[in-house]
């Protein structure tokens, strides 16, 4: 370690393989706390390169509890956390928007480490209980179209620093990796980003990795598209940055995507909108999400033609429907 931490701090770059077998002693639990906040420390300072975040991944997916959904191609819609913005679970309406539109969602989450209300407390209001049966989500993948993957169920090693970040309470390289090592492996992403660095990151990693993707970020720093400003896309075969005007959609204010004090009300919220009830701004986020979400599936469409499907989802009730239908096959 102290070789490892001396080399990041003259700014020298791990190799891949370095970066693998780094991650396999940490989630072994060969290195102190101490020793683990430091190195963390110094990545955060530094930076991530994208052969490290790759290493880095590969070293968890190795010890992960496999799932093979690649018959269905689904899609995962994940921001990476840590943007302080304390936003409605958006990321996770928007999944049920997708798999309204007749699309395959494999959603791998947690609970909320920066927020109120993570994806894993959002899904436990609503009396889902989490599994990592394989069988159990497919069925759920098969029969309406969204599989929910409780992060801790399917990354074990991950356990040996987790009150090493709880102690820290800032972003570091796992926040990264977190949308990364979705156990199912998806064939598509929706990546919402806090900022241009960890774009450019994502995206240099996702074309490496054989994804289709599109990396978002709004450009007043939220990790997924909040239409509060001007954002940015970049996808597998375009880098574009949108005004909210040009897709028809109206400028948000901060305050209306709050999700709340409690995770009871951050559910309430998220409900309001599936059940197409809730406020123009709060719709609007997520559809503009579900939207680049469609168009990371199928490339060929133009977005407007993508919000027009995830609008049609929502208006008529279909993701509400799979909304309900989760929760039956998984409580």
């Amino acid at each position: 370690m102290k070789q490892i931490l001396t080399r990041l701090f003259n700014h020298e770059e791990l190799t891949r393989q370095e970066a693998r077998l780094l991650m396999q002693r940490i989630t072994g639990g060969e290195y102190n706390a101490s020793q683990v906040a430091a190195l963390l420390a110094a990545f955060q300072m530094r930076g991530v390169k994208v052969d490290e975040l790759i290493g880095f991944r590969e070293a968890l997916l190795e010890t992960r509890v496999p799932v093979d959904f690649s018959a269905y191609r689904p899609i995962d819609i994940v921001g990476t956390g840590g943007d302080g913005k304390n936003t409605f679970n958006i990321s996770t309406c928007a999944c049920f928007v997708v798999a309204g539109a007749g699309y395959r969602v494999a959603k791998h989450g947690n609970y909320g480490a920066t927020s109120v209300s993570g994806a894993s407390n959002v899904m436990e209001q609503h009396g889902v209980r989490f599994t990592n049966d394989t069988a159990r989500l497919e069925r759920s993948l098969a029969t309406c179209g969204m599989a929910y993957l409780h992060a801790p169920l399917f990354n074990p090693a991950m356990k040996h620093v987790a009150a090493v970040r709880r102690e820290l309470e800032v972003r570091t390289l796992f926040n990264l990796l977190g949308p990364l090592i979705n156990p199912c492996l998806p064939s598509y992403q929706l990546l919402g980003v806090a900022d241009l660095a960890q774009m450019r990151l994502y995206t240099n990693t996702l074309q490496r990795l054989g994804v289709g993707f599109a990396v978002v970020n709004n450009l007043d720093g939220y990790d997924e598209i909040s239409l509060t400003d001007e954002f940015k896309v970049m996808t597998n075969r375009y880098e574009t940055i949108y005004r909210p005007a040009e897709l028809d959609f109206s400028l948000a204010r901060r305050e209306e995507l709050q999700g709340g004090g409690t995770p009871a009300e951050a559910a309430r919220i998220f409900d309001s909108v599936l059940e197409n009830r809730a406020t123009r701004a709060q719709t609007d986020c997520v559809l503009i999400n579900a939207s680049f979400a469609i168009q990371a599936i199928d490339p060929m469409r133009g977005i407007k033609e993508c919000v027009a499907i995830a609008r049609e989802s929502l208006e008529s009730g279909k993701a509400l429907a799979v909304l309900k239908r989760f929760i039956e096959l998984n409580s």
